[in-house]
């Protein structure tokens, strides 16, 4: 069997996974769809993912990971005011929802739709980026109590989940904007830590 020799092979290939995952989770990125959407040898799969849909769909996660908290990182900005931050973060989320016309979500959580037992594996990869990006957004919104941050964050995230499955459905960014104007406005002042 020859070896492919082409690196951008397995780059399009994770690529190809990340739209996959994005559109339609876990169930709609098999190995055939990643092949034809990469336009890569199908041979090719198995020598960069030995182990097949669960690897390339775990690294194609972690490279999603990546670019979503330095996304998150540009969006929070450099606004003094946690609440100026928040609202532009969903201001950049509703952005990016539009630009894939409705039909991309985070492949995080469209992947956590398919999880059953056969797929625990992937729930700790799942886990940690979410730990990841609240930890990111604790950091950018920063309430003066590293706890409370923390918790702030996760509904922040929990929001930007729940915006992309409604923003799908209704084909609107109105979701992630409406969430954005709330929980700005009960963005908590910062305060000095006790």
């Amino acid at each position: 069997m020859d070896i492919p020799r082409a690196p951008a092979s397995r780059d399009r290939m994770i690529e190809a996974a990340i739209d996959l995952l994005r559109e339609s989770g876990l169930s709609g990125a098999g190995i055939n769809e990643v092949v034809r959407h990469s336009g890569a040898p199908k041979g090719s799969v198995y020598h960069f993912f030995p182990d097949g849909k669960q690897q390339l769909a775990t690294e194609a996660l972690a490279v999603h990971a990546e670019r979503v908290q330095a996304f998150m990182v540009r969006s929070l900005g450099t606004s003094a005011s946690p609440a100026t931050r928040v609202k532009s973060l969903f201001d950049a989320f509703a952005r990016r929802v539009e630009e894939a016309d409705f039909r991309r979500s985070c492949p995080a959580g469209a992947v956590c739709l398919d999880l059953d037992p056969s797929l625990d594996h992937l729930r700790p990869v799942l886990a940690q980026m979410f730990t990841e990006w609240i930890e990111l957004i604790a950091r950018h919104v920063d309430l003066g109590d590293a706890r409370r941050s923390r918790s702030f964050a996760g509904l922040v995230l929990t929001a930007i989940e729940g915006a992309y499955i409604r923003c799908r459905a209704e084909r609107s960014s109105r979701p992630f904007t409406e969430a954005g104007a709330w929980l700005s406005s009960l963005t908590p002042a910062r305060r000095a830590a006790s």
